[in-house]
C-alpha cells in the first residue's frame, strides 16, 4: 500500500485535506470515483440548446448589465454565429463582472432554463478562451470534495495516481473475472474508463453505475466484503466456548407449564440454536421475527440449555421499558423452574445494585435481565456462558464486545431483532453471522387493519378513540418525531396528553416518553398492561417490547415523517390479542407550504398495502438503504460505496460463490484485496 506522503508530487496541506477525504494512501485515491460526469467535448450551437439540459456554448459577450429590480443580478448575453443566450448571477464578484465585459469570447457551460428575454443559463460556470484553449478529449468528472481541494486539484492528484508503478495490477487471479457470466473488465482498465470516460461514452449509463467497468469495481468491493465476512466467521471457529449440552430437563419443563404450544417456525429455529450451543466455539447467530412471532420464549429456551450446563446468562435490551417487560416475562415462565433472575439497570438504588452485583459475581444469579448497564466494569459475572441481544442494532459494537469479553472462555451471542432483514442485507452484511428467521405468526393473532387518514379527518379519529374505549379495549395515541428533537417531542407528548384528558374527561388516560422516570414509566406502564388505564398517550418509545393484548386501536401522528420500519414496529404494539385491531396512520398533506413528499406517499402506501414485515424492510432498504437496518454508525461494518445491494445482487451472489476457493487456494492474495479496498478496516471484527 503506497503512502501518499512518498510522493514528491503531493505537498503537506493537500495531504492533510486529502486526509480529510479519508484519502492516505495511492488505493484510497484511486477509488475516490466520481459521483457524476460533464460532458465538455461538445460545443453546442445556441440554436441547438434544450430546455432542461446541461449544454456547453462558445461565443462573444455582447451585453452586460447590473439591474436592482427585483432583486440585484449581473446579466450578459453571449452571442453565437446562430443566436444569443442570457446569462444571469444573482451572487457575483467584481472579478465576474470584468470577465463578462462586453467583446471577451467565453465558453460557457449550464443548464439552460426559460428566462424572461428567452432561454438563459443561471449561474453557470464560464472561461475566457483564446486560441489555445482547447475541447477537452474525455467527460469531465465530478468529486467528493472538501475546502482547500477543488476539481482541478484532485483531477491531478488522480491522474498522478495512476502513474504509481503496480497500483494498477490485479490482485485476484483472472479467472474469477473471466468465469464470471459478465466477463468484467480489468481493475487498470475500470480505473482508466471511471476517471476519464471517452467522449462517446453512455453518460446515463455512466450516471447510473451500470457500465461494465462500474460493475467490476462493485464486484471487487462485494468480493471483498464477503471475503473479510468470511474470515471473520472461520477465525470466529477457531476460539474456545463453553460447551452446553442439550437440556434434558429446564426446557420440557418450561414447554410443559405454557399455555400455548411452539410455532414450526419456532421449534425448527430452537433445534438451530440448540446445535449452536453444544458446539465448542463461540454462537454467533442472528435470530429476526416479525413484531409477536414469538423470539422470546426462544430465546428463554437457549437460556435454559446454557443454566443446566451450569452457565449463566445475560439478557441485554436497549431501553429499560423493553428490559423489564423480558424480566416479568422471564419471571413468570422461570421462577416455578427455581431459576434466579437477577435485575440490572443504572437507574437502580445503591443497595438494589450492590446486592444484584453481588449475586451476579458469586454466581447465585443465573438469568441476569438488564439495560447497558450489564457491559459496566463494575459487573462481574462468575461463569458467563450465553449473551442474548435483543434489538442488537441499537447497540454500539464496542457495547456488544464489552458485554462478550466477560466471559472466559467467551461465551454464545444470540442477537434478536424484530425488523426482518432483507435477503440481499443478509447475504452482505450479516454474511459472517448464522441467521434464523421465524416465519410465521403464533396462531390465533388477528389480521391489523390498516388506514391511512388525513389529519383534516381528527375529530372522526377522536370518536373512533372514544368508541373503542367504550367498548372495554384500549388505544395508544404516538406523538411524532418533530425534526428529530427530543425536546420538542417531549413538548408534544404533554400537550396531546393535556387535550386528551380534555376530550376525554370520563376516561382514564397516560402518559409515557423517554425522559420520564424509570419508576414513573413503570408505573403507567403497569396501568396500562392491567387495564387501568383506557388511552395511553405515547412518544416512540413504545416501539418495541411492549405487549397489552387488550389494546386494539393505535393512532400515529405524522406518519409521513416515520421510516418504514419503525412505522412497522409502532404497528405491532395492537394486534397481539383475539380482538380485531386497527393502526390509523394520520398524515398532513401538507407540512407549511410543502406538498406530501413522493417518498412519504411510498412509505406511506407500502404500510398500508403490507402486513409481511419482509415485504416493508425490503421496501425499506430500496427507499433508505442499508444503514436503517444497521444502524449506521454502530453496526462496526463500513458501509458499500460502489456497490448496490438491489441493482447488484447478480455480483453479489458471484462473489459468495467465490469466496471459499480464494480463501483456500490464495490466501495472500485475498490479504492484498482487502488491504486495497477496507485498508484498516480489513482487520475489522464484527461483533
Amino acid at each position: 500500500m503506497t503512502a501518499l506522503t512518498t510522493l514528491k508530487a503531493f505537498s503537506k496541506p493537500l495531504l492533510a485535506n486529502l486526509q480529510k477525504l479519508g484519502i492516505s494512501n495511492v488505493q484510497a485515491l484511486l477509488l475516490h470515483l466520481p459521483m457524476r460526469y460533464i460532458d465538455e467535448t461538445r460545443i453546442s450551437p445556441i440554436r441547438e440548446c434544450r430546455l432542461g439540459e446541461v449544454t456547453q456554448i462558445e461565443g462573444e459577450i455582447v451585453h452586460q448589465e447590473v439591474t436592482y429590480k427585483p432583486r440585484k443580478a449581473l446579466l450578459a448575453r453571449i452571442e453565437d454565429a446562430t443566436g444569443q443566450l442570457t446569462l444571469r448571477f444573482l451572487h457575483f464578484y467584481p472579478s465576474q463582472i470584468a470577465q463578462l465585459k462586453v467583446g471577451n469570447q467565453l465558453r460557457v457551460m449550464g443548464e439552460v432554463r426559460h428566462g424572461f428575454f428567452g432561454f438563459e443559463m443561471v449561474h453557470p460556470n464560464c472561461k475566457a478562451v483564446s486560441a489555445r484553449t482547447v475541447t477537452a478529449e474525455t467527460l469531465t468528472p465530478v468529486y467528493s470534495t472538501v475546502a482547500g481541494v477543488t476539481q482541478a486539484t484532485l483531477r491531478k492528484a488522480i491522474n498522478t495516481a495512476l502513474k504509481v508503478p503496480h497500483a494498477l495490477q490485479e490482485t485476484l487471479p483472472v479467472f474469477i473475472y473471466e468465469k464470471s457470466p459478465t466477463h468484467l473488465p480489468s481493475f487498470a482498465e475500470s480505473l482508466q474508463a471511471l476517471h476519464y470516460p471517452a467522449p462517446d461514452a453512455n453518460l446515463q449509463a455512466l450516471q447510473d453505475r451500470a457500465t461494465p467497468h462500474w460493475r467490476r469495481l462493485a464486484f471487487d468491493e462485494l468480493l471483498a466484503q464477503q471475503l473479510s465476512m468470511r474470515k471473520h466467521y472461520v477465525k470466529r471457529r477457531s476460539i474456545d466456548a463453553p460447551m452446553c449440552v442439550a437440556s434434558k430437563k429446564l426446557v420440557s419443563a418450561l414447554l410443559k407449564s405454557l399455555p400455548f404450544a411452539l410455532t414450526q417456525a419456532q421449534q425448527k429455529v430452537a433445534l438451530e440454536i440448540e446445535r449452536d450451543l453444544s458446539q465448542p466455539h463461540p454462537m454467533q447467530r442472528l435470530l429476526q421475527g416479525d413484531v409477536g412471532s414469538g423470539k422470546t420464549i426462544v430465546a428463554c429456551m437457549a437460556a435454559l440449555q446454557a443454566i443446566e450446563a451450569n452457565y449463566q446468562v445475560a439478557l441485554m435490551a436497549p431501553t429499560e421499558i423493553l428490559a423489564e417487560q423480558h424480566y416479568k416475562k422471564m419471571c413468570t415462565w422461570l421462577t416455578p423452574l427455581n431459576i434466579k433472575i437477577a435485575w440490572l439497570t443504572g437507574s437502580q438504588s445503591k443497595k438494589d445494585r450492590e446486592n444484584a452485583l453481588s449475586i451476579i459475581q458469586d454466581g447465585s444469579a443465573q438469568l441476569i435481565v438488564g439495560t447497558h448497564a450489564l457491559f459496566q466494569e463494575a459487573v462481574q459475572f462468575s461463569k458467563l456462558g450465553l449473551a442474548i441481544i435483543d434489538e442488537q442494532h441499537r447497540f454500539g459494537v464496542h457495547q456488544r464486545l464489552a458485554l462478550r469479553q466477560k466471559g472466559h472462555p467467551e461465551p454464545h451471542q444470540l442477537m434478536m431483532t424484530a425488523t426482518p432483514i432483507p435477503r440481499t442485507l443478509s447475504m452482505s452484511y450479516f454474511a459472517d453471522l448464522d441467521v434464523s428467521v421465524i416465519d410465521e405468526l403464533p396462531p390465533g393473532r388477528t389480521p391489523i387493519v390498516t388506514k391511512l387518514v388525513s389529519d383534516e379527518r381528527r375529530d372522526e379519529i377522536l370518536q373512533r378513540v372514544h368508541d373503542a374505549c367504550a367498548l372495554g379495549n384500549q388505544a395508544y395515541w404516538v406523538c411524532p418525531l418533530i425534526e428529530e428533537s427530543e425536546a420538542l417531542q417531549l413538548q408534544t407528548a404533554n400537550d396531546t396528553f393535556a387535550f386528551m384528558q380534555a376530550t376525554f374527561p370520563e376516561m382514564r388516560v397516560g402518559l409515557v416518553h423517554g425522559k420520564m422516570k424509570p419508576a414513573e414509566k413503570q408505573a403507567v406502564m403497569q396501568a396500562f398492561s392491567a387495564g387501568e388505564t383506557q388511552l395511553l398517550v405515547a412518544t416512540t418509545v413504545i416501539e418495541v417490547g411492549v405487549d397489552v393484548p387488550n389494546a386494539s386501536l393505535m393512532v400515529i401522528e405524522h406518519a409521513e415523517r416515520m421510516g418504514l420500519s419503525q412505522l412497522h414496529q409502532l404497528r405491532g404494539r395492537v394486534g397481539r390479542g383475539a380482538t380485531k385491531s386497527t393502526c390509523i396512520l394520520l398524515y398532513q398533506t401538507k407540512a407549511g407550504n410543502q406538498l406530501l413528499s413522493e417518498m412519504a406517499r411510498a412509505r406511506l402506501k407500502v404500510i398500508y398495502e403490507s402486513v409481511d414485515g419482509f415485504v416493508i424492510a425490503q421496501a425499506d432498504l430500496q427507499l433508505r438503504g442499508p444503514g436503517e437496518f444497521l444502524g449506521v454508525r454502530q453496526s462496526g461494518m463500513p458501509m458499500l460505496k460502489i456497490a448496490d445491494l438491489e441493482r447488484d445482487v447478480d455480483l453479489l451472489n458471484i462473489a459468495k460463490a467465490n469466496v471459499d476457493v480464494l480463501l483456500q487456494q490464495h490466501p495472500q492474495l485475498v490479504d492484498a484485496h482487502l488491504a486495497r479496498w477496507l485498508g484498516a478496516a480489513s482487520d475489522l471484527v464484527k461483533v
